[in-house]
């Protein structure tokens, strides 16, 4: 299918060429997401279970280790960590339109190309935002809702603490605020720079520059894709984390279409 793309963006340093994406890139890419998920790509459902499963078993663990307040942060936290699980679904995305075998054993090649490296150091940035969200989220913790006496003595008890006291509404609107920043700040961060290690061998640091020159260039439409992912996220979690199972190898294969359209190759 022919794909025509707006004119390049030019850019004073010679970074690589970025474009001006739309809505209708958005609903394009998720299309051709959809459309990779269903070419020959059903096997990989099981992949798709590796994430949420992997999530369920450190909500268990927080449960069991006394720290219920940090549950909902490490749920949401969770999607930061997203863009590098989804490499393996770029590499498919990209063997694919290149005419390449990219049935499921080529998952991993991600890890055995030259360009692993830039991929591992990418990850170790959205691991350290991760981690500096969960201190924050635990900070706040700290500063509001411990002072409420019992307020961890049960699930029961939390939950009564976190809805009907002044503090824990407190901890909902100053950790929804410092959460939002890390999300579009992960957001410009990843938004085309995995794919981008993936499909060519560029530094993780030209990768990062050129995902947050996408962003800044663009804001409306890719803080729009970043609501569409949270949202299909949040519907596929909401069957016992099953549904993620289809929606993040779709978002997977729809980042790279995006990338694909987003940046000049």
């Amino acid at each position: 299918m022919a794909i025509a793309h707006p004119s390049p963006v030019a850019s004073a340093r010679d970074d690589i060429a970025i474009r001006t994406i739309t809505f209708d890139d958005l609903r394009i890419s998720l299309r051709q997401g959809w459309d990779d998920f269903l070419a020959k790509r059903g096997d990989l459902v099981f992949i798709g279970f590796v994430y949420p499963v992997i999530v369920l078993l450190a909500i268990m663990s927080a449960s069991r280790m006394s720290i219920m307040p940090l549950v909902f942060p490490l749920v949401a936290g969770s999607v930061l960590l997203g863009p590098a699980f989804a490499s393996g679904f770029y590499e498919l995305a990209r063997r694919r339109e290149a005419g390449l075998d990219s049935r499921w054993r080529h998952f991993m090649d991600v890890v055995r190309k030259p360009g692993t490296s830039a991929v591992f150091d990418l990850t170790c940035v959205t691991a350290m935002l991760f981690i500096g969200w969960m201190a924050m989220a635990w900070l706040i913790y700290h500063v509001t809702l411990e002072n409420v006496p019992g307020s961890v003595s049960s699930s029961g008890a939390f939950l009564s603490a976190v809805f009907g006291t002044a503090e824990g509404m407190q901890m909902i609107v100053i950790g929804n605020l410092v959460g939002l920043c890390f999300a579009v700040l992960t957001l410009a961060a990843s938004v085309v720079s995995f794919p981008m290690v993936v499909d060519r061998p560029v530094s993780w640091g030209v990768a990062l520059r050129t995902s947050f020159r996408v962003a800044w260039h663009n804001p409306v439409t890719v803080l729009a894709w970043g609501v569409i992912v949270v949202a299909l996220l949040f519907l596929g979690a909401l069957p016992a984390l099953v549904g993620l199972a289809v929606v993040l190898p779709v978002l997977g294969y729809a980042t790279w279409h995006l990338y694909t359209r987003a940046v000049v190759r």
